[in-house]
């Protein structure tokens, strides 16, 4: 019981703590609405949990052996959360200039793979939880996290298409965009930041 207590608030607090994907997601839920963002959530969420069930599996012996291929990812990570990034800080707020522009369901899952700090957590909830030593925790985790991950995010854009009335004018929308874009690219700089010290032993 206290296993599980604990399980569930290490996903609530992974899963609706500030980052780019839920930082997408408010902007997805105020610029489109709750219902648009579904699948970039369903994408996240399974790109997560399908990331934690395979390194549960010994997928993290891969990537230790393998050191570039986190590299890599963090790359291809930073530039996609850049990309998000510059779609925001560029929009003028106008939905209908917005509609051809929403995140997907495959972004959502790819964004998970491509991020240095979502690998760190499954590897965190492995060890922590001793995940690699029993088939049947690992599944249960696995299954507990996708729910509670689903409605984590998801609580994200529920918030930003409830903030949307505040934020009804397409001055006052274009203000909160590149106010989200602009953190997104500082955040995409500081996981390349991290990651470059990381990999020079700083």
């Amino acid at each position: 019981m206290e296993q599980t207590a604990a399980m569930t608030l290490f996903a609530l607090t992974m899963s609706i703590s500030p980052g780019p994907v839920n930082l997408i997601t408010l902007s997805t839920g105020l610029n489109h609405g709750a219902r648009s963002a579904l699948g970039f959530v369903l994408g996240a969420t399974i790109g997560f949990t399908l990331l934690l069930l395979l390194i549960g599996l010994g997928l993290s012996a891969i990537a230790t052996r393998f050191g570039y291929v986190i590299d890599a990812l963090t790359i291809f990570g930073a530039g996609l959360i850049v990309y998000f990034g510059y779609r925001l800080l560029t929009s003028n707020g106008n939905l209908d200039s917005a509609v051809q522009s929403k995140p997907n369901f495959w972004q959502g899952a790819a964004l998970q793979w491509l991020n240095p700090k979502a690998w760190g957590a499954c590897v965190a909830a492995v060890g922590l939880f001793e995940l690699d030593q029993s088939r049947l925790a690992l599944y249960f985790f696995v299954c507990l996290y996708c729910i509670i991950c689903f409605f984590g995010i998801g609580s994200w854009a529920v918030f930003g298409s409830q903030v949307e009335g505040f934020f009804g004018t397409p001055k006052r929308r274009a203000l909160l965009n590149k106010t989200l874009g602009a953190i997104l690219v500082i955040l995409a700089f500081f996981l390349l930041y991290q990651q470059f010290f990381k990999a020079v032993g700083l």
